[in-house]
């Protein structure tokens, strides 16, 4: 099924090689929103190369995800500002209270969660972003607080759309 959704993509590279992965992965992933199984395997069938050395290029990227983010996708920022504010302890409580590790998702599909190098607003650090909603000044105490008001959000929009 997901194979005929990228055929419009490998048809923009029609006698494309080698050199052409990272750019159809990134054209895959920006219309999936990740890479699943049955693309990966297209991708190298269209490229003549096996599926582990199209999964070998991509791990080592992480800018690639396998799996499906959540409708709440919740970016904590690990630069250094952040990190001596204490992110990692932000991080430890989303991870605990989420039942997930980074570049998961939730088993209910709510909530997905990415360590970002850094987000670019410093001078609130601890941050995290959710869906492109920053939260400044995050400690691990406001995390529940926080997730709670993204359930509440999703519980109000009947199958937790985000608004």
């Amino acid at each position: 099924m997901i194979a005929f959704d990228i055929e419009p993509i490998l048809q923009n590279h029609p006698d494309a090689g080698r050199d052409s992965l990272i750019p159809i992965l990134q054209e895959v992933q920006a219309r999936h929103g990740y890479l699943s199984r049955e693309a990966v395997v297209r991708v190298g069938e269209h490229l003549r190369l096996p599926a582990s050395k199209i999964y070998g290029v991509a791990t080592f990227y992480n800018q690639f995800r396998f799996q499906p983010q959540g409708r709440f996708h919740i970016q904590v920022c690990r630069g250094t500002a952040c990190h001596v504010k204490g992110s990692a302890a932000v991080l430890d409580a989303i991870q605990r209270s989420l039942k997930i590790e980074a570049g998961q998702t939730t088993r209910d599909g709510l909530f997905s969660l990415e360590v970002v190098a850094c987000i670019g607003a410093c001078g609130l650090a601890p941050v995290i972003s959710i869906n492109g909603e920053f939260h400044a000044g995050v400690t691990t105490k406001k995390v529940e607080q926080i997730l709670d008001s993204y359930r509440k959000r999703a519980s109000e929009n009947g199958k937790g759309e985000a608004a």
